[in-house]
């Protein structure tokens, strides 16, 4: 099967040895995202725009999309990104995870997201 990355180009991609998101055969993962500024909801539908351009970049779309991952840095703000989320998703309603973590690998970070999509097709 052919293998697909998307780079974003931030630095950890090199230093760390990730893409944001890898395409093998139907199957999309994007890697956890996160988008800087703003409150929990502003972050959450940042990276939720940045996974939708990843997802585009490689032949799929956020209607492809069966399972999300939110990690939020407080619990508190659950109803903010899954607010974010919802809007976002509409009438596909993935199946979604969303666990508190005690920190990101910034401080400035409130959320991150991770997603899979299924996508029917060509490469």
């Amino acid at each position: 099967m052919t293998r697909r990355s998307v780079l974003s180009g931030a630095q950890w991609e090199s230093l760390y040895g990730y893409s944001r998101a890898v395409r093998v055969g139907d199957t999309i993962t994007v890697a956890g995202t996160t988008s800087t500024g703003g409150d929990a909801y502003e972050q959450a539908k940042g990276a939720l725009a940045i996974i939708d351009k990843a997802l585009r970049e490689l032949g799929g779309s956020l209607r492809d999309v069966v399972r999300t991952r939110i990690f939020v840095v407080d619990m508190a703000h659950s109803d903010l990104v899954g607010r974010a989320h919802g809007e976002v998703f509409g009438d596909i309603k993935p199946a979604a995870t969303m666990v508190e973590v005690r920190k990101l690998i910034r401080d400035d970070l409130l959320v991150e997201i991770e997603a899979d999509a299924i996508v029917q097709g060509n490469m």
